[in-house]
């Protein structure tokens, strides 16, 4: 069995506060609270991850090959993608990906970013969150269009972020990503949080889209959440990757508990790096 990992989903403490950067800030509550919420062992696990210095040393101690460093732009949270750059740069266990807002940029603004970043920045695809916008967009809101299909031209996955936090589950439905999966057949969705809580409903597009890719991170662990390893062993193996969700799971706990979760010989290492290699086509 291959014991190489990538991490889809992983941001630093230092990040934002969002992320638990500072001690005694509600912030810093939350993030202890959501830790707590997902099985999280040490519930203040991510103070480890005070500079890049220091997380990059846990993903090494952790063994992972690389993790992916996935950045927001959202009314609440916005890193640049500069700021990504900055921090992958030279750093052979990071991989960058970008976000735009096209609500705040203005679509000519934001397709022009997207190919900055893309072709300037090196960033290895384009974030997007609709669903935690405002207003709050579902994710084949024709906004968006155009970032999609600069993405497909540009031969570089969308993620799309979704969850339960969400201002209203009605803007996080897995169905609007089938629609953009039959406009865009040749462009890699890669779906965060596996469009939690709608497992069977998300499975059910990727059955469909063989372009979509679902990455459960933390939700794997939240009732229900066994549908993505049954779906990973049965038809998709393919399409499910691993995610650590980092700063809101512990990086180490969350490999070893993937593992436990009955994902077949074989299939599991897919899960765990092949298909993130591939998906983002990563030279690691």
């Amino acid at each position: 069995m291959s014991k190489k990992v990538i991490d889809m989903r992983s941001r630093p403490a230092y990040l934002h506060d969002f992320y638990g950067k500072t001690p005694g800030t509600p912030e810093f509550e939350v993030v202890k609270w959501l830790n707590g919420r997902v099985g999280a062992k040490n519930v203040e696990h991510f103070t480890q991850s005070r500079d890049r210095h220091s997380f990059v040393r846990e993903i090494k101690d952790t063994r992972i090959t690389a993790s992916v460093i996935v950045g927001r732009d959202t009314p609440g949270i916005k890193h640049s993608n500069d700021e990504i750059h900055a921090m992958v740069q030279g750093q052979k266990e990071l991989v960058g990906i970008g976000s735009i807002d096209p609500h705040r940029w203005g679509i000519k603004a934001a397709v022009l970013e997207v190919e900055r970043a893309v072709k300037v920045l090196g960033l290895k695809a384009i974030n997007v969150e609709p669903g935690f916008g405002s207003p709050p967009r579902p994710a084949d809101d024709p906004l968006l269009f155009p970032i999609y299909e600069a993405c497909d031209q540009l031969g570089v996955p969308v993620t799309i972020m979704s969850g339960p936090t969400a201002a209203s589950l009605d803007m996080v439905r897995p169905a609007a990503v089938g629609h953009v999966a039959r406009a865009f057949p040749n462009l890699a969705i890669v779906c965060y949080h596996g469009f939690y809580p709608f497992v069977s409903e998300i499975i059910g597009v990727a059955f469909r889209w063989t372009n979509v890719f679902i990455v459960p991170d933390m939700y794997i662990f939240a009732p229900g959440g066994g549908l993505y390893v049954e779906a990973a062993n049965t038809c998709m193996r393919e399409q499910i990757l691993f995610g650590s969700s980092y700063p809101f799971r512990p990086m180490a706990q969350s490999i070893n508990d993937y593992r436990m979760l009955g994902f077949k010989e074989g299939v599991i290492d897919d899960v765990m790096y092949g298909n993130a290699k591939r998906v983002l086509k990563l030279d690691v």
